[in-house]
């Protein structure tokens, strides 16, 4: 018995002695596709200095079988997630079973918030209370949509877990079904800036620091980005020229996505997909065509940087804006199909997307450099200053080891647009494009501003994976113009108290 016992545990440790070694021997350094990619997921890489010159290994032929075996097993091994996504991303559903399940889900949670209160439930329901429950049956006659009864109570990432009941995304409408007298005086005296026969440039933006109304925030955008002249008698030739330019380049290069530049079309070909897959926008084939030329042109004119993942989120505030254009003001857009529209409409959008996100990597091009220089420095600054505006906030991330580039690398690299809804990334942009070198340094106040918004829910996680599942997962999917404006303000004031301190960002000893 004893001996059985002996050799079943022999043969157990042998088997797991030889899995370990596997893994071990392939630890060194990982094949395949996994390897330093510059961009939203993959912060760069720090080279580390040799002490001594290394001497070249042998490599057997049983290696390099062994290197090709793994690179044929892994390759993009990470985009299944984002594969799951762009699965759901083209499921149909209504927006009746949408509308019923939410409500199902407020009735369930209000009546576990009242039983956790009272211990029991109370059989006397409020007037609010009956209505939404009458609503909910309403609702329900076209189906039972499932409900939400189960809820999580501390552990990690309770922040994300509590928020994460209702992260249906809103639709992409840019307009208000009703416009407030405020924004009809505001959209009357852009309108009036942009009659005169030279814009001034100071005063429009002012007026649309505080947001641009949808109407006229394609051409206010052209205008501030630099893509159009102030002289209102030179917009027409300048985009009549700028736009033929824009497709010879289109002949001249993009046939060698086949040849000589393959690999960075590949890359942008992946990419693409994974940009807002849970927006059917832009699942449709043309939009991602579109996405890939513009993406490419810009990678093959800009040698220095070439393409970088989280590019393609960057397209994507322009392209929606140029697209509202064309687009009825009761008209969804996350649901529009871009097909219904001519060609010579779409190779306008094309052509004004492609212009002003040059307008806007010219001044962060830092960003995109090898080693990528720009954010690396942003990371820094917006350290510092967090640790001068919310110190506690700064120690409970350092006492659990959570490094600031570990999580706003993204927010820099993105230009915040991972983490907020589409609507809100277009309202943010009013603003930077009416501050001077909005996008490339009062977007650190505004993430400065962004983190300390949710300084004490960070505060209550306990541990590092709780404090990283939340940054990376921050409650924004409900946020509206209003928690926009808030965040702006605050932006406003830090800028205000340090910009012309820059000793401030300086680490102290």
């Amino acid at each position: 018995m004893s001996a059985a016992v002996m050799s079943s545990n022999s043969n157990q440790q042998h088997k797991g002695n030889k899995q370990s070694s596997f893994w071990k021997k392939n630890s060194t350094s990982l094949p395949g596709s996994i390897k330093p990619v510059y961009g939203a997921q993959h912060p760069p890489m720090q080279a580390k200095p040799s002490s001594a010159p290394s001497t070249p290994k042998k490599e057997s032929r049983q290696n390099k079988d062994a290197f090709q075996d793994f690179e044929d097993n892994t390759i993009d091994a990470w985009d299944d997630g984002d594969d799951d996504l762009i699965a759901m991303a083209n499921m149909n559903i209504s927006l009746k079973d949408v509308k019923s399940t939410a409500m199902a889900v407020i009735h369930s949670h209000s009546l576990h918030s009242k039983f956790s209160s009272n211990g029991a439930t109370d059989t006397h329901s409020s007037p609010q209370e009956e209505s939404l429950e009458k609503r909910h049956r309403h609702g329900s006659d076209q189906g039972d949509p499932p409900t939400h009864t189960e809820y999580n109570h501390g552990g990690p990432g309770v922040g994300v877990r509590l928020s994460s009941t209702m992260t249906t995304m809103g639709p992409i409408k840019l307009a208000e079904g009703r416009v407030s007298a405020r924004e009809a005086h505001k959209l009357e005296k852009i309108k009036t800036i942009l009659s005169v026969p030279n814009t001034d440039l100071d005063e429009l933006k002012k007026i649309s620091w505080s947001g641009i109304p949808r109407p006229i925030r394609a051409t206010t955008w052209k205008i501030l980005s630099g893509y159009l002249p102030a002289s209102a008698d030179r917009r027409a030739l300048t985009l009549q020229r700028k736009r033929k330019e824009y497709f010879g380049f289109i002949d001249q290069y993009f046939e060698t996505r086949t040849s000589t530049h393959k690999d960075v079309f590949r890359q942008i070909h992946i990419d693409i997909p994974r940009t807002n897959p849970l927006i059917p926008l832009f699942q449709q084939t043309v939009v991602q065509e579109i996405f890939e030329r513009v993406l490419y042109i810009w990678a093959i004119r800009h040698p220095a940087s070439g393409y970088v993942q989280g590019m393609n989120d960057l397209v994507t505030p322009f392209f929606v804006v140029y697209l509202a254009e064309f687009v009825d003001n009761d008209i969804e857009m996350d649901n529009f199909d871009i097909s219904q529209l001519p060609k010579e409409t779409l190779d306008v959008i094309e052509a004004d997307s492609f212009w002003c996100m040059s307008k806007l990597l010219d001044g962060i091009q830092d960003n995109y450099t090898f080693a990528q220089p720009g954010i690396q420095l942003k990371v820094n600054a917006l350290k510092e200053l967090v640790k001068r505006i919310d110190a506690p906030l700064h120690t409970h991330l350092m006492k659990h080891s959570v490094e600031f580039l570990q999580f706003s690398f993204r927010w820099m690299n993105n230009l915040l647009t991972r983490e907020l809804p589409l609507k809100c990334t277009i309202r943010l942009w009013d603003t930077y494009l009416s501050e001077p070198d909005g996008f490339a340094s009062f977007h650190l106040y505004v993430c400065a501003a962004f983190l300390c918004r949710f300084s004490q829910d960070l505060l209550r996680e306990r541990d590092f994976q709780g404090l990283m599942m939340l940054l990376q997962n921050l409650p924004t999917h409900h946020w509206q113009n209003e928690e926009i404006d808030l965040m702006l303000a605050e932006a406003f004031k830090l800028k205000f108290m340090f910009a012309d301190a820059p000793n401030h960002f300086k680490k102290q000893s």
